[in-house]
C-alpha cells in the first residue's frame, strides 16, 4: 500500500473552502479512521503493509509527513475509501482533510509568509523584448543564447535560470552588437543630449543616467553613475569620440547584473529576514514582466517615481491587458501552461498522417493563441477555456476539422456547436502534442489533463513496467483500448492508468493530429470513461462537463497556481495556500472573469511582498 500511496490515482475533488474554527485533533478524527480506514489499514489487516492505527499521536503523523501527504491526496480525491466500501460523508471528509492539512502544514493566513524569489536573470524572450524597448533595436540577439532551462513548467523560474561561461560571452558580444546597430532614429532616442563646448561631461552623464535608469528599472545611485561616467571619460581621454565613449559606458550597463538580473528586495540591515512590500519600481518590473515579458514602460516608471502605482494598480492592469504587448502573456504563459510551445517539436508520421505539414502546424498554433487572446480581450470567463463554443480557423484548419464554408488564409471566429469540440481541450494543437508519432496516446492525454487542468500530475512510471505491445500482430488483433486494458492488469500499471486512461479515452474521437474520427483503424472508437471513484462520462463533452460541474474549483485553483508560479518566477510552497485560496475564491465571486484572475494574482501577498534572506539587489 505504501507504494500505491506514492501514486496519484484520481481526479481531485474540489478543495473545501470551509474555514474551521478549531482544527480537529487526532482523538476527534479517530472515529472516522476507525469506521472508514482501519478495516483495511488497521493493526489486524495492514493491507499493503500499512496500518494507520499505528499512528498514536500527532507527532507520529508529522514524523511520516510524505506518507500522510499521499493519504491526504487520496482521501481528498475520493479514491480512499475505495468505491466498493462505505464512503465518507462530505462534512466528515472535509474535517478529516482539514486535520491532515493543518497538522502537516500549519499556516497563519492572518500573517502570511510571502516567500522569497531567487534573484533571477532575464530569460531569452525577456532579454529580446527588453532590448527592443530599451534601445529600439528590432532584432533578437538572445536567439543565439543557450536555451533556457525550465522549472515547474515555465522558463522564467529563478532557480532554473543558471549562468554559464558561454552565456557570459554571449552577453558581451550582444552588448557590442546592440549598440553598434543603433540607427538614426534610435540614436536620437538614446543620445538625448548634444554636447556643446564645455558640456561634454555633463551631457555624457545625462545620457548615461537616463539609459541606466531604464535599463536597471529603478533609480540609479550616484556611485553607480559616477563609475559609468568615469568609464566614458576614460575612453574619451584615450581618443574615442563622444558617441563611442558613451557607447562603451552603455555596453557596461548591458552586461551589468543590474540589467541582466531582476532584483526585488533591499533587506533591512537590522532584520534581513523581514517581510515587506516591494518598492514601486520592483512592483512595476514584476508587473511588466508578468503581463508583457519586458521592462516597464514610461507610464509605469512615472507612477513608480510618484509612488502611485499601488493606488492605480487596477487601472494599470486593465491598460496592460488591452495593450498589444499582452500577446506576450498569451504566448509565454499560455504556450507553456498548455504546452503548445512543444508543437514545433512534434513529428507526426508522414505515412500515417499524410495531411500534416508546416502550414497546418502553424494554423494549429494560431488557433490556440487567438482563442486565449480573445478571452483576455473580451474578459470572458476562464471556464471558457474548457467550455467555449467557438474558435478561430482559416481554410486550412477548417478543412482539417471538417468545417465547410471557410476560405482563404485569414482566421475568423466560427461556432463549434454540433462539432463535438469545445475549448482548448479539443484544439488540434493540444491533441497533437499529447499523441505519439503514429497514434493517439490516451496516457499522454490523461496525464496532460491531470497536470495542466487539475494540478494533479501523476508520477513517472516505475522503471520495471514493460512497454505496451505495439507489434503489428497485436494492433491487428485488439483495439488500442483493449491492449491498454490488458497492460494495466498489472497492479504496478493499474495504480496510475486507472485514472489517466479513462480521461485519455474520452478524447479518442480525435486522431493523433486532432481530426475527428469514428474508428481507430478497423475498431469503432469507444470514448467512454469510468474513474475509480465510480464517475462515468463519455467523450470530450462528458469530460468537460465532469470538470466544470464537479471539479470547477479545482480547475480554477490549478489555473491560479500556474499563473502565480509564472508571475512570481518560483515554485509554490505550503504557505502559499492562503494566497491560492483567496485567488480562487475571488475569481469565483467575480463570475470567473479573466481580469479577476489577473487582479487577484497581482494583489496577492506573494506578488506584492517578499521575505528577505539577507540578500538584496545584485
Amino acid at each position: 500500500m505504501k507504494r500505491l500511496l506514492s501514486f496519484l490515482l484520481v481526479l481531485a475533488a474540489p478543495l473545501a473552502n470551509t474555514v474551521w474554527a478549531a482544527v480537529p485533533t487526532l482523538e476527534t478524527v479517530k472515529p472516522v479512521l476507525k469506521e472508514y480506514c482501519f478495516g483495511c489499514h488497521g493493526d489486524q489487516k495492514k493491507k499493503g503493509g500499512l496500518s494507520l492505527e499505528a499512528y498514536r499521536d500527532a507527532k507520529a503523523v508529522q514524523a511520516d509527513r510524505e506518507m500522510w501527504k499521499e493519504v491526504l491526496r487520496r482521501v481528498r480525491t475520493g479514491e480512499m475509501p475505495p468505491a466498493s466500501n462505505p464512503q465518507l460523508p462530505a462534512d466528515e471528509r472535509d474535517r478529516f482533510t482539514a486535520w491532515i492539512e493543518e497538522l502537516l502544514f500549519p499556516v497563519d493566513c492572518s500573517n502570511p509568509d510571502p516567500g522569497r524569489v531567487t534573484i533571477r536573470r532575464l530569460n531569452r524572450v525577456e532579454y529580446n523584448n527588453t532590448i527592443r524597448d530599451l534601445v529600439g533595436v528590432n532584432f533578437s540577439p538572445a536567439d543565439d543564447f543557450p536555451a533556457d532551462d525550465s522549472g515547474y513548467g515555465f522558463d522564467n523560474i529563478g532557480d532554473a535560470l543558471s549562468v554559464s561561461p558561454l552565456l557570459l560571452e554571449k552577453y558581451l558580444s550582444a552588448a557590442e552588437k546592440i549598440l553598434d546597430s543603433v540607427a538614426p532614429e534610435t540614436h536620437r532616442r538614446i543620445f538625448t543630449c548634444i554636447p556643446r563646448e564645455g558640456t561634454t561631461n555633463e551631457c555624457s552623464r545625462t545620457i548615461i543616467a537616463d539609459f541606466t535608469r531604464r535599463a536597471y528599472r529603478r533609480p540609479v545611485t550616484r556611485q553607480e553613475l559616477d563609475r559609468l561616467a568615469a568609464l566614458a571619460e576614460s575612453a574619451r581621454k584615450q581618443g574615442d569620440g563622444f558617441v563611442r565613449s558613451v557607447k562603451i559606458a552603455l555596453q557596461a550597463v548591458l552586461v551589468s547584473p543590474h540589467f541582466l538580473f531582476r532584483g526585488e528586495f533591499q533587506p533591512d540591515p537590522d532584520n534581513p529576514k523581514a517581510r515587506r512590500p516591494l518598492d514601486d519600481f520592483a512592483l512595476a518590473a514584476r508587473l511588466s514582466y508578468f503581463l508583457w515579458s519586458t521592462m516597464p514602460d514610461d507610464r509605469l516608471f512615472a507612477l513608480a517615481e510618484k509612488k502611485r502605482l499601488r493606488k492605480d494598480l487596477a487601472t494599470e492592469v486593465r491598460r496592460m491587458l488591452e495593450d498589444p504587448r499582452s500577446r506576450q502573456f498569451v504566448q509565454n504563459f499560455g504556450g507553456q501552461w498548455l504546452q503548445t510551445r512543444n508543437l514545433d517539436l512534434m513529428l507526426p508520421d508522414a505515412q500515417v498522417f499524410a495531411s500534416f505539414d508546416s502550414e497546418l502546424r502553424s494554423a494549429m498554433r494560431t488557433e490556440t493563441e487567438m482563442y486565449f487572446a480573445s478571452l483576455i480581450a473580451e474578459d470572458r470567463s476562464v471556464l471558457d477555456l474548457l467550455a467555449g463554443d467557438y474558435t478561430f480557423v482559416n481554410e486550412r484548419l477548417a478543412r482539417h476539422y471538417g468545417m465547410a464554408g471557410v476560405q482563404g488564409p485569414e482566421f475568423r471566429k466560427v461556432s463549434l456547436k454540433g462539432t463535438g469540440r469545445s475549448g482548448v481541450l479539443t484544439h488540434a494543437s493540444v491533441l497533437t502534442i499529447t499523441s505519439n508519432p503514429t497514434r493517439t496516446s490516451p496516457v499522454k492525454r490523461g496525464k496532460w489533463v491531470l497536470e495542466n487542468l487539475l494540478a494533479q500530475a501523476p508520477p513517472p512510471p516505475p522503471p520495471t513496467v514493460p512497454p505496451l505491445d505495439e507489434t503489428t500482430q497485436a494492433a491487428a488483433g485488439a483495439s488500442l483500448r483493449q491492449r491498454m486494458e490488458q497492460h494495466r492488469a498489472d497492479p504496478m500499471c493499474s495504480s496510475c492508468h486507472s485514472v489517466m486512461d479513462p480521461i485519455g479515452f474520452s478524447l479518442e474521437h480525435f486522431d493523433g493530429i486532432g481530426a475527428w474520427r469514428e474508428k481507430d483503424g478497423t475498431f469503432p472508437v469507444d470514448a467512454s470513461g469510468l474513474l475509480p471513484s465510480g464517475e462515468k462520462f463519455a467523450g470530450a463533452e462528458g469530460l468537460t462537463r465532469l470538470i466544470l460541474e464537479k471539479r470547477r474549483d479545482q480547475f480554477v485553483r490549478c489555473l491560479a497556481e500556474k499563473a502565480l508560479i509564472y508571475a512570481l518566477g518560483r515554485g509554490l510552497e505550503y504557505y502559499d495556500r492562503c494566497a491560492l485560496d483567496r485567488i480562487t475564491e475571488r475569481v469565483s465571486r467575480n463570475h470567473y472573469r479573466f481580469s479577476s484572475l489577473i487582479m487577484a494574482v497581482v494583489e496577492s501577498v506573494p506578488f506584492q511582498m517578499r521575505r528577505g534572506e539577507g540578500e538584496g539587489q545584485p
